[in-house]
């Protein structure tokens, strides 16, 4: 998969395309990442990318030239690509949007700046995605949050078929808890059961695991997700351990 992405700060991206997942992916030609300077395409010696709003108001609105530019050397460059404007006002970003985007070829981030847009852009727009109710000072951060998610789920990324499957929000509900070396730390011991070597009896602790951390700390993800018989029954077994404290 190919990443383009439309900034007037190319030189964001380095940090994030030489450390870890990232590069890796970038090694084994399972992704491509290719900043784009918006400013290339802008006229004049001072390369120009935004204006201040007709109207009147507060800011500066991103011109439509360079951009509209940009992102026809873009598509050019990589025919097919969706593009994708990261905005504010945009649809939710979320694990499945991850996985929608993870089934294309290639992307295209526009990262805005300063109040937006100019509106006429939004004609070679294909996509708005935001990353969450708050204004960052542009899009670039927003860029790497959803290459980083969008990558994790390309096959040979993580290393392991099952490594994407089994994190959080996979299946709609939070990854269950995990224990490393030492077995003992300050006097709390791993759980007895990670220790037993039963792998039928660990996965269903790290499905009630699961569950109850779903349960406390996202209870959202249960109103929309239909549990079936085996979730149903860990969840009950908790509940009534819980019932059972309390009676006591």
């Amino acid at each position: 998969m190919n990443f383009s992405i439309l900034t007037i700060f190319p030189e964001f991206f380095d940090a994030f395309v030489a450390h870890g997942i990232i590069r890796r992916a970038i090694a084994a030609e399972i992704i491509s990442v290719s900043p784009v300077d918006i400013r290339d395409f802008a006229d004049g010696r001072h390369r120009i990318t935004d204006d201040r709003p007709y109207g009147g108001g507060a800011g500066m609105v991103m011109k439509p030239e360079p951009l509209c530019r940009a992102i026809n050397s873009a598509r050019h460059q990589h025919p097919g690509s969706r593009t994708i404007l990261l905005s504010p006002q945009g649809r939710p970003f979320s694990q499945p949007v991850a996985g929608e985007l993870a089934r294309l070829d290639s992307l295209i981030f526009i990262c805005g700046r300063y109040e937006g847009v100019d509106e006429r852009v939004y004609r070679d727009i294909d996509d708005e995605i935001s990353i969450g109710d708050y204004v960052l000072t542009g899009g670039e951060p927003a860029a790497m949050i959803i290459m980083d998610a969008v990558t994790r789920l390309l096959p040979g990324a993580l290393g392991g078929a099952e490594s994407a499957e089994k994190e959080s929000f996979s299946d709609d509900l939070l990854e269950h808890a995990h224990y490393t070396r030492p077995p003992v730390f300050e006097g709390e011991a791993v759980p007895d059961v990670l220790l037993s070597g039963n792998h039928g009896v660990i996965d269903q602790w790290r499905l009630e695991s699961a569950l109850i951390r779903t349960l406390l700390k996202r209870p959202d993800l249960l109103q929309t997700k239909t549990l079936d018989s085996r979730e149903k029954k860990a969840l009950k077994k908790w509940c009534d351990q819980i019932e059972q404290l309390i009676r006591s």
